[in-house]
């Protein structure tokens, strides 16, 4: 403390002592107290304390007196002085008496300063739990709450960010009320507050009837005439496109699951198909790739390049990978559906190509010859060899790191694609895994067995978790073996040997005593003529 200060500290407190020393021998016996200055460091007080009395007020009084004339500088300094002069204890009743007034109510002081916005933007971050106690703290933050429409906003931040949250506003038809400004046809906050959990619950009930297996089943019955079998399919909000073993392309209305239409021109099976907005690519066993428009059905483009059945194919901003039982892969650059050139091929694989995958970085492809081999998207190079299937490999997803496989050794192999390692088996089908597909969440593999298999990703990315706990549910309805199959949040529909499309449906699921995991199916017939 700086000499000024100590002086001051002295002259105030001696002052208060002489002034009470005409009291000190009317009393009963006190401690007194001594106030030594050292010549090197603070002023010190003795170990011997009087109790608190009535008899100082007026120490107290002139204290103050002094106090109040001094700059607020010289009063901290004061009062830092005389905190160190005090005990732990003291201390800590110090710390109680401040901790209330060094707190601020930002939330209530903000809108009483003409700023609402910030307010309600910094209560916009809390999540549900936190929202629902902010409510509760006092009426202002509830009147905060309420109209920043905060229950509003918390609702479409998860639409925006969750599939299955955006799946479930279009299905239930309440993002009519989200995304909009404040008008007259959007319902008060305490709508949004009594929506999220029913929302939460229908969330609830979709992943258990994920886990039992509760379903209710559309079946489409294709009744091919010549060769029965559908090898491949895509779907969306509105159709299913389908490539079937009698040569022929299919598309189904999603709804009412009748047969739109029907592209005719391969001369093989088609094996392989994949559609966005404005094309149908497809692979068949006549060798060729068909480019088709997605609304008239008419063949834009014929690519042949391949000496056999193209098996597989995936196309994404301009670039298209093809693979062949000729046991290359070929490397695509799409202008537009009618410019589309090779760009490279690829050749390692020392048995067919049944499947490739491919993002930016890296393109992934799976033979019989039992490996999985990546190649730079970029340079076309290869990077390296995944070894470890006993059998040929059928199937594969690749997305981030991860890379999922089927094979004919009957199990799913996990793999980290940087650096090569094998991090699960899942081991369960009784015949070759002929389809998978992967999200955050699950596993869906389909095989020649007939079945369809659901499993914990989570899970099977975690060593510790028991092989035994990692296949949540078994489907089983196709007669035939599973060729094919896609899914979402909501349901997985699958293709057959058997000649049937399957749409198993976990969330409008009927709940009148219907036996688990399995549902009474719609069967939807369509005879070609």
């Amino acid at each position: 403390m700086e000499p000024e200060i100590e002086d001051k500290t002295l002259e105030l407190m001696n002052t208060s002592v002489m002034e009470s020393q005409n009291h000190v021998d009317d009393l009963s016996p006190k401690k007194t107290t001594v106030l030594t200055k050292l010549s090197n460091g603070p002023v010190m007080t003795g170990s011997r304390k009087r109790p608190s009395e009535g008899g100082n007020d007026k120490e107290k009084a002139h204290c103050i007196a002094l106090f109040d004339q001094w700059s607020e500088t010289d009063q901290v300094e004061f009062v830092e002085h005389l905190i160190s002069r005090m005990c732990h204890y003291q201390h800590g009743h110090i710390n109680t008496y401040l901790k209330p007034m060094l707190q601020r109510d930002f939330i209530t002081a903000l809108p009483a300063q003409g700023l609402d916005h910030i307010a309600e933007n910094i209560l916009s971050f809390l999540d549900a739990q936190s929202l629902c106690s902010a409510e509760l703290v006092c009426k202002e933050w509830q009147r905060v709450i309420s109209e920043g429409m905060l229950w509003k906003k918390l609702i479409e931040r998860m639409v925006r960010t969750d599939p299955l949250w955006k799946g479930l506003s279009e299905r239930h038809q309440w993002e009519k009320y989200l995304f909009k400004n404040r008008t007259t046809e959007v319902p008060p906050n305490s709508y949004y507050h009594s929506l999220y959990p029913k929302i939460i619950q229908d969330i609830e009930t979709i992943e258990a009837n994920w886990r039992c297996g509760r379903h209710n089943l559309q079946r489409i019955q294709c009744r091919s005439e010549n060769s029965k079998g559908v090898y491949c399919l895509q779907y969306d909000d509105d159709k299913i496109i389908s490539g079937l073993r009698d040569n022929s392309i299919k598309i189904w209305d999603k709804q009412s699951l009748e047969c739109l239409k029907i592209l005719t021109g391969h001369t093989g099976s088609v094996l392989c198909l994949q559609y966005d907005e404005r094309v149908i690519v497809t692979g068949s066993s006549d060798s060729t790739v068909r480019v088709w428009d997605v609304t008239s059905g008419e063949v834009l483009n014929t690519l042949i390049h391949h000496n056999e059945a193209v098996l597989h194919l995936r196309f994404c901003n301009g670039l298209m990978v093809t693979c062949s039982k000729d046991r290359s892969i070929a490397v695509w650059d799409m202008a537009s559906p009618t410019d589309i050139s090779l760009r490279r091929v690829l050749v390692g694989h020392r048995a067919a190509v049944n499947v490739v995958d491919f993002d930016d970085k890296y393109i992934v492809s799976a033979s019989g010859d039992r490996t999985i081999k990546v190649w730079s998207t970029s340079t076309c190079e290869f990077v390296r060899t995944l070894n470890g299937h006993k059998r040929g490999i059928a199937c594969l997803q690749y997305r981030d790191r991860l890379v999922v496989s089927g094979s004919s050794d009957n199990t799913i192999r996990l793999w980290d694609i940087e650096c090569g390692a094998c991090l699960r088996v899942l081991e369960g089908h009784e015949e070759l895994v002929r389809c998978i597909r992967f999200d955050n969440k699950r596993i869906v593999s389909g095989a020649y067995d007939g079945k369809i298999k659901v499993w914990d990703l989570q899970a099977a990315l975690d060593p510790r978790a028991p092989a035994s706990t990692l296949c949540l549910r078994t489907l089983v309805e196709h007669s035939g073996r599973v060729f094919r199959l896609q899914f979402d949040e909501f349901q997985i529909i699958s293709s057959s040997h058997d000649d049937t499309i399957l749409i198993w449906d976990f969330l409008n699921v009927s709940t009148n005593g219907q036996s688990e995991g399995r549902s009474p199916s719609r069967t939807y017939t369509y005879i070609s003529r």
